[in-house]
């Protein structure tokens, strides 16, 4: 797996990544078509909201909750610096338990194994959990191409199973559909869905579930992720919300789970903070309506072949690094995603890969690698943010986005050589340590007010420059530079009244000390 268990270190990574964590597109490419789909920013803006408002109720609620946030940072933390112990001691409690536990260089060796796996049952079908990870190897494209049916049963996954699509949110994978769409999907693809299917919420639902329903009862292997794994007693936890993933994990016969090695927590106890943080951030709700726990294998209760597939694909160069060990304490919640104006905006297709939102943004570009490349789609991602903040805010474990993102933003920069951009800095540096060539160029700026527009804006500047104008409007140079106030009489009395105003304050202030 990783050479810090002392295993043999993996092959170099292709440069093109491999599942489904490389975009066809730099982001600014997919955004610019994105932006065009009025229906998806309505249907991203009208879900978004709901959960913020949802997420800012349940958090208000707990006195304790910044302390919640600092223990989850903490125990993260604890467990990225602890991370080689940590993974042999889930695995030496797995095994002694019943359960049988594999280790995937990438995404590729993860594929294979499962396939081996159910190829070994005689099964020609999978019931799957909603799983991060087996989307981002691409595991389902796998199976299929191996002529075994995965089927989907979270209800999101489900439509964009049905739809042929993407995900678009890390928790709510169909985010970017509505009832009505919905609707026809169900009509189109789910075999003898009763074509009076209206668009009401509990009756799409029960569309739904009459379909898996008899999924549940005959398909004999399932897969899962796991959200949590437990190194203190080889515990695997699922939490969801509409049941199926109770189903999955207790119906059939043979349960393999794929999971990231970054979920492992060191204590049992250490879900008294994620099972709170978790939902809160995720859904807005006090808890999740379903949280499965189990420990290998039971006899007689539950599947009785069990298989824990431990997933690098990136991570363990990760954890080298500054930046990929602070993501790799991402809980997947997705509350940056529902803060963020950007995700809200161009939606989670535009970043073109598994994870999609700011978190996406860092996380992406750690696990499959960012090239100097202008046309790699992966190191565009640092720069899919307005660096406002709001995603360092809503994170339950506090991992520092926006930091991130700059320092991302500087290192593809320095990879990139010599580029437009480092000449202009340079040039600037060179005009701005020369006083007289400094205010020379200040008066020759101002000609640039000749091609500003009506609205005193210079929406197209000529090369190098035209990939700052390409994305936002620079104001046309003023009439009279700063400088050229401060010197003239009407700048001179003003610093002199507010010089004056100044010292009175300080008076004042004495008096009353």
């Amino acid at each position: 797996m990783s050479t810090f268990l002392g295993m043999p270190a993996p092959p170099p990574r292709s440069p093109y990544g491999t599942g489904n964590l490389r975009g066809d597109r730099t982001f600014p490419a997919a955004a610019h078509d994105e932006l065009r789909n009025g229906q998806l920013r309505r249907n991203l803006g009208k879900a978004t909201r709901t959960i913020r408002g949802k997420r800012l109720h349940v958090t208000g609620e707990l006195p304790d909750w910044e302390a919640l946030r600092d223990a989850g940072s903490a125990i993260k933390t604890d467990t990225m610096n602890r991370l080689p112990e940590l993974l042999e001691q889930l695995e030496r409690n797995v095994t002694e338990r019943g359960g049988t536990v594999h280790w995937a260089r990438d995404g590729d060796e993860a594929n294979e194994i499962v396939a081996r796996l159910v190829r070994a049952t005689g099964s020609s079908d999978v019931i799957k959990v909603k799983s991060m990870a087996t989307q981002e190897t691409g595991l389902n494209e796998h199976l299929e191409s191996l002529g075994i049916t995965p089927h989907e049963t979270d209800l999101a996954e489900l439509i964009v199973q049905l739809a042929h699509d993407r995900p678009s949110h890390i928790l709510v994978p169909a985010i970017h559909r509505n009832r009505d769409e919905i609707r026809q999907i169900f009509l189109d693809e789910i075999p003898g869905v009763d074509p009076r299917l209206d668009n009401v919420p509990a009756h799409l639902a029960a569309a739904a579930r009459a379909y898996l329903r008899e999924k549940f009862m005959t398909t004999r292997v399932a897969v899962s992720g796991a959200n949590f794994g437990i190194a203190e007693t080889g515990t695997l936890s699922v939490v969801e919300s509409e049941g199926n993933g109770r189903m999955c994990l207790t119906l059939p016969d043979t349960l393999i789970t794929v999971m990231g090695i970054e979920k492992v927590l060191p204590r049992y106890q250490d879900l008294e903070v994620f099972l709170q943080l978790l939902p809160r951030s995720s859904t807005g709700e006090r808890m999740n309506p379903y949280t499965s726990l189990w420990t290998g294998v039971t006899p007689g209760d539950g599947p009785q072949d069990f298989h824990l597939v431990l997933l690098d694909n990136g991570r363990t160069a990760a954890l080298a690094d500054t930046i990929g060990r602070a993501a790799l304490n991402c809980i997947r919640c997705s509350a940056c995603l529902n803060v963020c104006p950007v995700y809200e905006r161009a939606g989670g297709h535009a970043y073109g890969s598994t994870y999609p939102g700011p978190i996406g943004a860092v996380l992406t570009p750690q696990l499959a690698g960012m090239h100097a490349a202008k046309d790699d789609p992966n190191s565009s991602l640092p720069y899919a943010s307005s660096l406002c903040g709001a995603c360092f805010d809503a994170c339950p474990v506090k991992i520092d986005i926006p930091s991130m993102l700059v320092e991302l933003r500087h290192q593809n920069t320095e990879q990139s050589g010599t580029t437009a951009e480092k000449l202009a800095m340079k040039a600037a540096a060179a005009v701005m340590g020369r006083p007289k060539l400094y205010t020379a160029a200040q008066k020759a700026a101002a000609l640039g007010r000749v091609v500003g527009g009506r609205d005193g804006t210079l929406s197209h500047l000529p090369a190098p420059f035209s990939g700052w104008s390409d994305s936002r409007d620079t104001p046309a140079p003023p009439k009279r530079s700063f400088r050229a106030w401060l010197a003239s009489a009407e700048g001179a009395a003003t610093m002199r009244a507010a010089a004056e105003e100044g010292a009175r304050h300080g008076d004042d202030h004495q008096e009353e000390k």
